[in-house]
């Protein structure tokens, strides 16, 4: 019988070709088939949060959603200069930790039902709604809960917390201002879930 993986990816990073593969028997992630290990929760989540926390201070050059890491994120997703980045960031702190899944610079495609969840945790991406766009409309991952707050990491937002800001910034936000929660970690056998 022959062994099929269920999903396959190419990704293409820089000059090299990287071909993942979720395998069907053993249900772990391969990356060039190198398993990726099933490492505990809290060392995943740790590992997603420090890629996202040395982002923090990174600047758009004149405003207008450019400079050089900024069209990095943008790239990631496949998107150019120019284009609102929230949720690309998100995607390429993701990739950076070595999950090709969420990437999108879309917004709402981070919140499929699927990867739904009720309550915060750290390193979940969390979206907030805009009435005015009937939509999510910005996205960020938590880095930690207190009481009804949370501390976390966004991409494309300011001091006010505006969803086309300058930069990366910490934030604190009141968790009624977050309309959903999505978990994009891997299981603890390291399978995405």
């Amino acid at each position: 019988m022959v062994h099929r993986p269920s999903s396959f990816f190419h990704q293409r990073t820089g000059s090299e070709q990287r071909v993942s593969i979720n395998d069907r028997k053993t249900n772990q992630l391969l990356i060039n088939n190198y398993q990726i290990p099933a490492l505990p929760d809290h060392q995943i989540i740790n590992q997603v949060l420090k890629i996202a926390k040395s982002q923090i201070g990174i600047r758009e050059a004149t405003g207008n959603n450019d400079g050089r890491q900024v069209e990095a994120y943008l790239a990631y997703t496949g998107n150019k200069k120019g284009e609102p980045w929230c949720a690309s960031f998100v995607s390429w702190v993701f990739g950076q930790a070595g999950f090709n899944q969420p990437r999108s610079a879309w917004s709402p495609a981070l919140f499929p039902q699927l990867r739904q969840v009720k309550t915060a945790k750290p390193a979940l991406v969390f979206g907030i709604y805009f009435p005015t766009k009937g939509r999510i409309a910005h996205v960020g991952l938590v880095e930690k809960q207190q009481g009804d707050w949370l501390y976390t990491i966004e991409g494309n937002t300011n001091l006010a917390g505006s969803r086309e800001g300058d930069g990366v910034y910490r934030r604190l936000r009141h968790t009624k201002t977050i309309a959903a929660y999505a978990d994009w970690l891997p299981d603890k056998k390291g399978a995405l879930k």
